[in-house]
C-alpha cells in the first residue's frame, strides 16, 4: 500500500515512493512486512491484509523544534489540530490542511481504514501530539494516519480546505450551505487580487538594484557585492575581539552592517592571477544561489587586491564541536543531537543530489557544522570545496579536508565522490552521539580513535556504553540510538560502495 499526502506535487510524490521503497529495503530486506512514514507519503507491506487496520502498538509522537514564546501558540496548535480530528474524517480523500493564528496543520488517513477507522486513529494521534506543543513543530505517526502541525508552512498556500462544513453536525440546512458558498467564493476572488497585486509590487521591486543588503540577495541575482570598507569597518578593521574563528580556508569575523545586520565574514587570499580571479567570482555566484535550511548561506562578497571576504549569514550559537568538547559540553539534550544528524544528512543530501551541479563539501567536521537560535544544525563551508583552487588547501596540496573524519580513498589515493562527504558524515555522527572526539584521549586503551572503539562496541553487542553519559536515559529509546550508531558505522566503512548516499539518510522515517 502506497499513499501521498495530499498536499505534495506528482513530482515529489514519485521522489517520496522511491525514497521509502529505498528504506524499506535495506532495513526490511525478506521480512514479513514494513512500513516507511514519511512526511510526504506513507508506503507499507505485510505477508497478511492489513488494510483495515486504524491504530497499531507503537503509535507515536515526533516533537521538533524549541519552544514558541507565549501560551498562544500552544492553544491554536492544540485547536487546528482538534478541528482536524473532527474534519478529517468528513473531509474528501480522508485529508485535510489548515492554518490559522500562526498555525500550520494537516492529517490524512490511509483510505482504506474508512471514516470510522480514521476518526480511531486520529483520536489516538491528537492524545499523541498534545504533548509537543509549545514545541514549534509535531508529528503523531500511527498504522492509519498521520497528523503533523508547525509553526512554519510546510505545504502550499493553495492546499488549505476550508474545515468548518466538516465540523458541522451534517444538519445544516441548504440556505446556509448556499450563503458559505457565495461567501467563500467572494473570499476567493478578493485573495486572488490581493496576491497578484502582492506579485506585481514584489517584482518590480526586485528589479530594483540593491547593493551591501543582506536583503537584496535573491535568488533571481547574482551574489550581493558588499564594498570592501564597509565590511572592514562592520567587523572593526577585522580586530581580535570581533573574531568568531580562525581556520585553514581563512579567519571568520562577526560584522555588524550599516543597516543594522549581524553577519560573519570570512578572509580569504586566493586570487593570485586574473583566471584565478574570474573562475572565483563564477563560483561565488553559483554558490550564493544554494538555499537550503541546514546550509549557512552566502549572502555575498568583496575583493581588493588578491584578497576575498565571503560574507554569510550569522550563526548566534557557533559551532557544533563547543558544544559536544567545548566550554557548552553536555548542555545538548538527545532531541536536539538527533535533529542536528537529520539536519546535516538533509542539507549534504541536498548538495550532492537535490542541487544542478553535484557539491562535494570535503571538510565535515563537527567544527563545520554551525546551530542557529534553535539549535538547528547548518553546514558551513560548502562552497569553499568548489571555490578553492586545487592548489589551495590547509593539510597538503590537492586535499582539502582533516585527517581523521577524511575518508581513506580520498586521503591516501585522491579518489573523490560524494561517499567520502558520507564517511565524514558518520564520524560525526559518533561524535554527537558519545561527546567525545575522534581522537579523545579517554577512549579505551587499546583503541586511538573514536571509530575503532564504536567497531569494537558494535562487535561486543555493546553499542549503548557509547552514549554520551550526560545524556539522561529517560531521554532517548535505546534501540533508536542502537540503530542511529549502525548507521553511522554503515557510512564509515572502507568499501565505497557499502556506505549508502547521503539521499538515502535524509529521509525521516517513523517506525
Amino acid at each position: 500500500m502506497a499513499q501521498c499526502r495530499p498536499y505534495v506535487t506528482r513530482g515529489d510524490c514519485v521522489a517520496c515512493f522511491d525514497a521509502a521503497a529505498t528504506l524499506l529495503r535495506a532495513a526490511c530486506g525478506a521480512a514479513n512486512g514494513g512500513r516507511a512514514i514519511l512526511d510526504g507519503c506513507v508506503v507499507r507491506y505485510e505477508s497478511a491484509a492489513f488494510f483495515d487496520q486504524a491504530t497499531l502498538p507503537g503509535n507515536t509522537q515526533v516533537c521538533n523544534g524549541s519552544a514558541v514564546a507565549g501560551g498562544g501558540f500552544a492553544d491554536a496548535a492544540r485547536g487546528l489540530v482538534g478541528d482536524l480530528v473532527a474534519a478529517v474524517p468528513r473531509a474528501p480523500g480522508l485529508a485535510a490542511a489548515a492554518a490559522g493564528a500562526g498555525v500550520y496543520a494537516a492529517a490524512q488517513c490511509v483510505v482504506t481504514v474508512g471514516e470510522g477507522g480514521c476518526a480511531q486513529c486520529l483520536e489516538v494521534a491528537v492524545r499523541n501530539i498534545d504533548g509537543c506543543p509549545p514545541n514549534s513543530d509535531g508529528r503523531a505517526v500511527d498504522a492509519g494516519c498521520f497528523m503533523r502541525y508547525s509553526d512554519k508552512p510546510f505545504f502550499p498556500a493553495n492546499a488549505t480546505v476550508d474545515l468548518a462544513p466538516y465540523l458541522r453536525s451534517g444538519k445544516s440546512d441548504r440556505k446556509g450551505a448556499i450563503i458559505g458558498g457565495i461567501l467563500g467564493g467572494v473570499a476567493i476572488l478578493f485573495l486572488l487580487g490581493l496576491l497578484a497585486f502582492l506579485w506585481t509590487w514584489r517584482s518590480r521591486k526586485l528589479l530594483k538594484p540593491r547593493r551591501g543588503d543582506i536583503l537584496g540577495a535573491t535568488e533571481l541575482q547574482g551574489p550581493t557585492s558588499f564594498y570592501y570598507q564597509d565590511l572592514k569597518v562592520a567587523t572593526n578593521n577585522f580586530c581580535e575581539e570581533s573574531k568568531l574563528g580562525e581556520g585553514g580556508f581563512g579567519d571568520v569575523f562577526k560584522g555588524l552592517l550599516k543597516n543594522g545586520k549581524t553577519v560573519a565574514v570570512k578572509r580569504l587570499t586566493v586570487m593570485e592571477t586574473s583566471r584565478a580571479k574570474a573562475d572565483f567570482e563564477s563560483e561565488v555566484k553559483l554558490i550564493s544561489n544554494v538555499h537550503h535550511r541546514n546550509l549557512v548561506r552566502l549572502l555575498g562578497c568583496s575583493s581588493k587586491g588578491s584578497e576575498c571576504l565571503l560574507v554569510y549569514e550569522y550563526m548566534a550559537n557557533g559551532s557544533l564541536d563547543k558544544f559536544l568538547f567545548g566550554d557548552k559540553r553536555g548542555t545538548l539534550n538527545w532531541k536536539q543531537r538527533f535533529n542536528i544528524i537529520v539536519g546535516m544528512a538533509r542539507g549534504l543530501g541536498y548538495l550532492h543530489q537535490e542541487f544542478h551541479v553535484c557539491i562535494i563539501h570535503r571538510d565535515i567536521k563537527s567544527s563545520n557544522v554551525l546551530l542557529d537560535d534553535e539549535f538547528q544544525p547548518k553546514i558551513a563551508d560548502f562552497g569553499l570545496a568548489r571555490l578553492l583552487p586545487d592548489d589551495h588547501s590547509h593539510l597538503s596540496t590537492k586535499f582539502a579536508g582533516t585527517l581523521g573524519y577524511t575518508a581513506p580513498e580520498y586521503a591516501i589515493h585522491g579518489q573523490l565522490s560524494e561517499k567520502v562527504d558520507t564517511y565524514s558524515f558518520g564520524v560525526v555522527v559518533l561524535e554527537i552521539i558519545s561527546g567525545r572526539k575522534l581522537n579523545d584521549a579517554r577512549l579505551d586503551p587499546d583503541s586511538q580513535y573514536l571509530l575503532e572503539w564504536a567497531w569494537k562496541l558494535y562487535e561486543n553487542n555493546n553499542l549503548i556504553e557509547l552514549v554520551d553519559k550526560s545524556l539522561d536515559p529517560k531521554e532517548y529509546n535505546p534501540e533508536e540510538v542502537k540503530k542511529i550508531i549502525q548507521i553511522a558505522l554503515l557510512c564509515t566503512q572502507s568499501a565505497v560502495a557499502s556506505r549508502p548516499t547521503m539521499s538515502e539518510q535524509q529521509v525521516d522515517v517513523y517506525l
